[in-house]
């Protein structure tokens, strides 16, 4: 088993900055992808950005390509989402999930964090 838990969202202005932050317990070895998706009220689930456990190779929506970084922590189970240039079609609450080697899908999630960006 993994546990997630995010940090970092916050009420920001339209153009500001913000870190999200994902630490993972428990059996993190296993995992593969670790990723980004976000939900906005009244819509549907959608993926923002993935890197694989191991720090090499990330993946980013293109809806926020260009304005948003995912990162890994070395040495810590720590993953970060660096988002510039906010926009308030990213208000959503964040959450993050993990896929272990030999699953076809995020398997473990953390409970989000709420990100509002006013206009």
């Amino acid at each position: 088993q993994v546990q997630l838990v995010e940090t970092g969202g916050g009420l920001v202005q339209d153009g500001a900055s913000l870190r999200l932050s994902c630490e993972a317990f428990g059996r993190t070895p296993s995992l593969y992808l670790i990723a980004w998706f976000r939900q906005a009220p009244g819509k549907e689930r959608e993926f923002v950005a993935s890197i694989t456990w191991g720090g090499n190779t990330t993946n980013l929506a293109e809806s926020v390509k260009g304005r948003f970084t995912i990162s890994r922590e070395n040495g810590k189970n720590m993953m970060h989402l660096r988002m510039n240039s906010l926009k308030p079609e990213d208000t959503a609450v964040y959450y993050c999930a993990a896929r272990p080697f030999g699953m076809g899908k995020y398997e473990y999630w953390g409970r989000g964090t709420q990100v509002t960006v006013s206009s």
